[in-house]
């Protein structure tokens, strides 16, 4: 499997400057959380490196890596096209890189949308991505919040991981709702689910295919 400064070196020839830095920030804050709630910090890092690896690839690139890779992309080309670089990554990542644990590769797919049944390392990525130290919410999305709603989400991710990406999720989904963008079916799942395991109810798996 790929190394940490393999994976590093990796980052830095495909990505442009400034999405190498927002990389380099998500594993940052990816090992501060796994550090904090005893996670592998090694594939907390690894993980956050390759999270956007595919993220500048072009459309027909990506479409070329669903079709090249069917079983394993799913129905990743059916989903809403800005959460397509996940799947792409956790392809990449697998085929290309070498990453054969499964709880990276998870972590990697779902960490723009969440999923139903996050694991700790999702969680950790999903939060590490969305609150990456140099994140600069748009103001109609904030307001007067501006970058507080960032350090807010580090801050609370380090306390209650679980509950932060409740919140995470949540603000994600109103976002998009307020701007007309689609949501990805997986995010309202994993809100859903996480909200039932963490205030009590019944979790999407226990809901899925009722009428």
């Amino acid at each position: 499997m790929i190394s940490v400064d393999e994976a590093k070196r990796l980052a830095k020839k495909n990505l442009s400057p400034k999405r190498y830095e927002h990389t380099c920030n998500v594993r940052k804050l990816a090992v501060k959380l796994a550090k904090a709630h005893g996670a592998d910090e090694k594939k907390a890092a690894l993980a956050a490196l390759l999270h956007d690896i595919a993220k500048e690839l072009p459309r027909d690139r990506l479409l070329q890596i669903f079709t090249e890779n069917a079983i394993i992309a799913g129905n990743a080309a059916q989903r809403p096209a800005p959460v397509w670089h996940g799947a792409a990554a956790a392809i990449l990542a697998q085929t290309q890189y070498g990453v054969d644990d499964g709880e990276i590769l998870s972590a990697i797919r779902c960490h723009t949308t969440g999923r139903p049944g996050m694991t700790k390392l999702d969680k950790i990525i999903y939060l590490a991505d969305m609150a990456s130290y140099e994140r600069t919410y748009p103001p109609h999305w904030l307001g007067e919040a501006f970058l507080s709603e960032a350090e807010q989400l580090r801050r609370h991710a380090l306390a209650d991981l679980d509950r932060t990406a409740i919140e995470g999720l949540g603000l994600s989904i109103a976002w998009l709702k307020a701007g007309g963008k689609p949501v990805d079916e997986e995010s309202l799942l994993a809100y859903a689910d996480l909200r039932a395991r963490y205030y009590g109810g019944r979790t999407s798996e226990q809901t899925a295919g009722e009428p």
